[in-house]
């Protein structure tokens, strides 16, 4: 999938994003995230390659990789140095939808073996998901109904079946935010509209970080400083530092310290607001709490 921001980063070019998502049993591996960084070259070589003396509009491409089970240590390092985003959706807070996906999948494909369809209709899926959840491109036409009748029925009621587990979990929204490091983070609000209330009051504050688990199966929960009830945020962080932070037991603590003031000290939210775009910045202040705190962090 390709999308283009809404808005132009000073000093850059108008952003476009390549958008893909993997559902696998294991971790999404290297070959993955190559291909990914092929086809930002691709694009680019295209740029480059074109003749003639029209002026043209230039982007800045950019491609993000979600992965439901993660990635591997391999994918991690390749996507480092070539700049590919990569949004892991394994931890506990995205169990709800990796099940959903998963309930839709097993009805999905019973019903192309029950009813004997040699080739699933990718297209007819996607766009009965876009009609039943509002997304369809506006003025872009969408492929026809599969001519597989007795098919189209049954695998209608496992779609409408995973639209309403989207829909009953829409109050926690899928934030992505954009810290001081080279990744993003998936963040889940477990209530969206204490969240966005109290983002609108104050669209610059400051937060503290909580780290649960190891190395792996850690994850961090964000709130604000001065109102812990006010909203809750959890995401990963990737796991090779989560690793990195278990490695030693006894440096644990002071290597989640320099996790949260070299890469969380600062965390910018993008998110559209009717026509415009809005923007959070959310502030972790180490020296400021260890003086109030009395070095609890």
């Amino acid at each position: 999938m390709l999308g283009e921001f809404a808005f132009t980063p000073a000093f850059s070019l108008p952003v476009r994003l390549f958008l893909e998502a993997k559902h696998y049993r294991e971790p999404c591996r290297l070959e993955v995230v190559r291909n990914a960084h092929g086809v930002l070259h691709d694009v680019n070589e295209n740029f480059m390659d074109h003749g003639g003396t029209r002026p043209r509009r230039r982007f800045q491409y950019t491609y993000a990789l979600f992965s439901a089970n993660g990635f591997t240590p391999e994918a991690q390092r390749y996507a480092l140095a070539h700049q590919i985003s990569l949004v892991d959706l394994s931890g506990e807070s995205f169990t709800w939808l990796r099940n959903a996906i998963k309930t839709a999948a097993v009805e999905l494909y019973k019903a192309q073996v029950d009813h004997a369809v040699e080739r699933f209709p990718v297209a007819w899926m996607r766009k009965r998901l876009r009609e039943a959840l509002g997304t369809c491109p506006p003025g872009v036409p969408l492929s026809r109904d599969t001519n597989a009748v007795q098919f189209q029925a049954s695998a209608s009621v496992a779609l409408t079946k995973f639209v309403d587990a989207l829909e009953q979990h829409a109050s926690a929204e899928l934030l992505l935010g954009f810290p001081s490091a080279p990744f993003i983070l998936p963040l889940v609000a477990e209530d969206q509209e204490g969240f966005l209330s109290y983002v609108e009051q104050c669209p610059d504050h400051a937060v503290r970080l909580r780290r649960f688990g190891q190395a792996a199966t850690a994850e961090w929960a964000l709130f604000p400083r001065e109102d812990e009830e006010a909203y809750r945020l959890a995401f990963k962080l990737p796991e090779h530092i989560e690793e990195w932070i278990s490695g030693v037991a006894e440096k644990e603590r002071q290597r989640t310290l320099d996790i949260k003031e070299q890469f969380l000290s600062s965390i910018t939210i993008y998110r559209m607001n009717g026509s415009g775009v809005r923007a959070y910045q959310l502030r972790y202040e180490p020296r400021e709490l260890r003086q109030s705190l009395g070095g609890t962090q």
